[in-house]
Order: C-alpha cells, then sequence, then structure tokens
C-alpha cells in the first residue's frame, strides 16, 4: 500500500550508513556468517543494510514512514538501475546485477514495514506466520540466492526457518513491542491462555503470558526443525552458515525455556555454549535433504 502523502518528495531518513551497518553485523542471526567465503560477506551485508534501514524507517522515523517507505522503494528501483544515490542502496546495486537478484523480496521486506504502519494486532497464528512471510522470509531467499542454491524445496524449507527465527524475535521482544503498541502474539491464543492483549505484560497476567509464550515456543520449534535438512542439503560453508541460523534459533528458545517463559522479566538471549551445542545438533541431525 502506497502512502498518500502529497507534497515533495521525502529525502532519505536520518540513519547513518555506519550505523545501519553496524547493527547489521551485531544482530541475533548476523547473515554474513564469518564461515563463508570473504567474497560473498559484502554481499549478504548489503542485502543485510537494506534490511536493516528499512526497519529502521518502519520502527524508528520520525514524520511519515509510509512516505519514507514510499522514498525506500523508489530508491530500490534506482538501485537495480545503477543509480541510487543512498550509500546503503548503492552498496546494493552490485549484489542485484552480479546476481541477478529479483526485486521481490526487498519489495516485500518494504511491505512488511508498510503492514507495521497499519496493523498491531494478529488475531490468529496463521495470519502471523503470513507476516512473517513478508518480513523475514524474503532473506533467507536472497541469501541462497547469492549462495547460488536456491531450489524449489530448498526455498520452501527456508521460508519455514525463517519465519521461527521471527518468531523467536517477537518473544523476546514482548515487552519492546508492547511499549509500541504492538502484539506479535495471536490474538486467539492470549485468549485461550487468559491473557488480555491490552496490558498483557501487566504483572497479574505474567503467568498466563507465560502460558502463551510457551505454547507458542513449541511452534517455533517446529518451524526451526526444517533448519537441519535444509543445511544437509547445502555443500561446505553454506551448510555450516545455514544451520548457525537455525542453532542461534533454537538456542534463543532455550534462553526463554531456561526463563520459565518470563520473557518480560528476563533478557533471553542465548549463550555462546548453548549456541554452539545448538550448532552441532543441527548439524548431527541434519539427514540428506532436497536438491
Amino acid at each position: 500500500m502506497a502512502s498518500q502523502a502529497t507534497g515533495h518528495r521525502p529525502g532519505p531518513p536520518p540513519f547513518t550508513t555506519t550505523a545501519v551497518m553496524s547493527q547489521a553485523r551485531d544482530e541475533n542471526f548476523p547473515v554474513a556468517s564469518r564461515v563463508l567465503p570473504r567474497a560473498l560477506r559484502p554481499h549478504l551485508l548489503a542485502i543485510y543494510g537494506f534490511a536493516r534501514l528499512v526497519d529502521d524507517i518502519g520502527d524508528e522515523a520520525e514524520g511519515d514512514r509510509l512516505a519514507l517507505l514510499d522514498w525506500a522503494e523508489a530508491e530500490l528501483g534506482l538501485a537495480a538501475a545503477g543509480e541510487a544515490t543512498h550509500p546503503v542502496f548503492v552498496a546494493l546495486t552490485p549484489t542485484i546485477v552480479r546476481f541477478g537478484l529479483p526485486l521481490q523480496p526487498f519489495r516485500d521486506l518494504i511491505a512488511a514495514n508498510r503492514q507495521d504502519q497499519l496493523v498491531t494486532r494478529y488475531a490468529t497464528f496463521d495470519e502471523l506466520v503470513g507476516y512473517c512471510r513478508l518480513s523475514a522470509a524474503p532473506v533467507g531467499r536472497l541469501v541462497l540466492m547469492v549462495l547460488g542454491h536456491a531450489t524449489a524445496d530448498r526455498l520452501a524449507l527456508s521460508d519455514r526457518v525463517c519465519v521461527g527465527l521471527q518468531l523467536v524475535e517477537h518473544l523476546q521482544d514482548v515487552a519492546e513491542d508492547a511499549a509500541a503498541g504492538r502484539v506479535y502474539l495471536p490474538v486467539e491464543d492470549l485468549t485461550t491462555f487468559g491473557c488480555p492483549t491490552e496490558d498483557l505484560v501487566a504483572p497479574e497476567h505474567r503467568a498466563a503470558l507465560r502460558d502463551t509464550i510457551a505454547h507458542e515456543v513449541r511452534r517455533a520449534r517446529d518451524l526451526l526443525a526444517d533448519g537441519a535438512p535444509l543445511a544437509a542439503s547445502l555443500p561446505g560453508r553454506a551448510r555450516l552458515t545455514v544451520a548457525a541460523f537455525s542453532a542461534g534459533g533454537a538456542a534463543a528458545l532455550d534462553a526463554i525455556e531456561w526463563a520459565s517463559y518470563d520473557v518480560v522479566g528476563h533478557r533471553c538471549r542465548p549463550t555462546a555454549f548453548g549456541l554452539a551445542r545448538r550448532w552441532l545438533g543441527v548439524l548431527v541431525r541434519g539427514r540428506k535433504g532436497p536438491k
């Protein structure tokens, strides 16, 4: 949905390239893993820098965010033509050109942030998954394209893993999202466990919220389980990288479980040991995957 803003075309948002790329490198699930060949890392960071910038616009920009997202989509088109002006999009041009990347995954990420300006509640789990397919799955698809392993079966598995990773982030950030007026837990599940959608982080609702979180953790684990066959289908360093993504999500879910699902009272982040243990587990469990 395009912004209805009129007047002059908005300029770039006030986020510096250095800050955006620093965030990209520091995220829980960094795309440009150090196990990948050095030549691919700048391309993956370019993709992730784009995703980070668009998220920053959708979450933090002052003023007309829809208009700024329109600006981002226009700049994306310029990047594909080699005519972008913003440094994040200038860095994206060689990646789009070298790998022949379609623009739809990038547009889907923009669409997810447009949706964030308009939708703050999701009635069902299926509705939430639909949002995650816009906000997270495109990144996995682009990564597989850069790696040169984007078969139909792998893309399907990647979509599930990325949705699982997005759900993990939503579970970790329940309190932060609620403070911003957003709830990324299905309303039907909150109702089932007796947790009101409004004021869900209040102390008197903490037990009901923990029950809801435990339910969503089980669902996220089921999605992340596809990381093992996906990794097993890939060669060499690509296998290690994809296994690390899935392992990062599983380790974060472990941290939530160890906190007795109290994501409001605890900062549920995976430990280095927990991540390494899960990474090895994904690699060991991986069976012959799709081609």
